[in-house]
């Protein structure tokens, strides 16, 4: 039995950054979400293409220094920020930070000033902006996330000493489409000018990724077009996106072999190597992952009759389910599963000590040839 493995298809994802990028408007600035996929591989194929790199932690700070060094990160985010996490911020040479609270604010401004320096920041605002049809919302209602309007206002208006207050950050909503997306920037702008009179703002990501149809892609083109037309109405405003999972969620795959395969209650099930532990996305967002079935010629054994299948892990608990599928033909032991869109959000949030199972292997390649070499080897012990 091979362990499974995390095959990232680096040639797919410049393709797809060189896309986005042709795509934008080139006033706007492109940032890429660490927190999506912090692969090294993937920082590295990235860099040409993005103008920085948005970094939530620590972790993802020395990640980058260690990856990428000499390249500060674009911008340092995310709630619960201790001084500690500030201090790295400021050490780091970030180039905005994104400040949550008006408290965050005013620790922030002491630890620059206690060093001499000024913070450059953007304030995160929960504005009361619609999104119908988001698939998680982190704005306009009670939140840990960003400050509400009236206190970004007064930030703004009445910054404490050591900081430089450069305009204003909003992540609203996930799963947007582009006319949704471009339609909440176009209001985040307006907000931003019109009350702040922001020079900067930074509209966050939450494009839509569909995993129920893997050839789906975002419409980075329209999405361009929206922009532009908001730069138009807002000439001298630097506007900048950080999307994370739109960006490499298609680049990488989770490839693992069928251990067992039977019959519960006229249900078939097949049990593969590894599980939620190590792919932990479809147990997050509650879907059923894309797979494809490599057979394995030569191997004898029960095989499902082609029709619905669950597919689980090694876990021991009823949760530990990857997909649920009425396509995917007849599966047999010792068949390979490659479980597509594992790029963003899979290893990276997942319970991986849970039973202390072996971690995946890591590769660059086409997840799909892996695969057919794997199937096309006669099985390990």
């Amino acid at each position: 039995m091979t362990r499974p493995v995390y095959v990232h298809d680096l040639d797919a994802l410049a393709t797809q950054a060189r896309a986005i990028r042709a795509a934008l408007p080139q006033p706007v600035e492109l940032l890429y979400a660490v927190k999506a996929n912090p692969d090294p591989g993937v920082l590295h194929t990235l860099a040409p293409f993005v103008d920085g790199f948005e970094a939530a932690s620590r972790g993802e700070l020395r990640r980058l220094a260690e990856v990428l060094p000499g390249r500060p990160p674009a911008a340092y985010a995310g709630p619960g920020k201790t001084d500690a996490d500030l201090a790295a911020a400021l050490a780091a040479g970030v180039h905005r930070i994104h400040v949550e609270s008006p408290a965050e604010l005013r620790r922030l401004g002491a630890l620059a000033t206690a060093s001499g320096t000024s913070a450059q920041v953007l304030l995160r605002v929960n504005l009361p902006v619609e999104a119908p049809g988001a698939s998680l919302v982190m704005g306009g209602g009670p939140s840990p996330f960003g400050m509400d309007p009236a206190d970004a206002v007064e930030c703004a208006r009445r910054p404490p000493t050591g900081i430089d207050v450069r305009g204003i950050h909003a992540h609203l909503a996930s799963g947007l489409d582009a006319p949704l997306a471009g339609a909440v920037a176009a209001a985040v702008v307006e907000w931003a000018v019109t009350e702040v009179g922001a020079a900067e703002v930074d509209v966050g990501g939450g494009m839509a990724v569909d995993y129920t149809d893997p050839a789906a892609r975002f419409d980075w083109v329209g999405y361009g077009r929206a922009l532009a037309d908001v730069l138009d109405a807002h000439p001298g405003v630097r506007l900048r996106i950080e999307p994370g999972r739109s960006v490499t969620a298609y680049c990488g795959a989770y490839i693992t072999e069928v251990i067992d395969v039977k019959r519960s209650y006229g249900e078939w099930f097949v049990v593969v190597a590894g599980g939620t532990h190590h792919l932990r996305t479809p147990a997050a967002k509650g879907h059923a992952q894309p797979f494809r079935v490599h057979r394995r010629r030569g191997v004898e054994g029960v095989r499902t009759d082609g029709g619905p299948v669950t597919a689980v892990g090694q876990l021991c608990t009823p949760k530990d389910v990857l997909s649920r599928s009425a396509t995917a033909g007849p599966i047999g032991v010792g068949d390979v599963l490659a479980f597509a869109m594992a790029g963003a959000y899979a290893w990276n949030i997942s319970h991986r000590d849970f039973l202390l199972h072996e971690p995946p292997l890591f590769m660059n390649g086409d997840p799909q040839e892996v695969a057919a070499e794997w199937a096309a080897r006669p099985p390990a012990p």
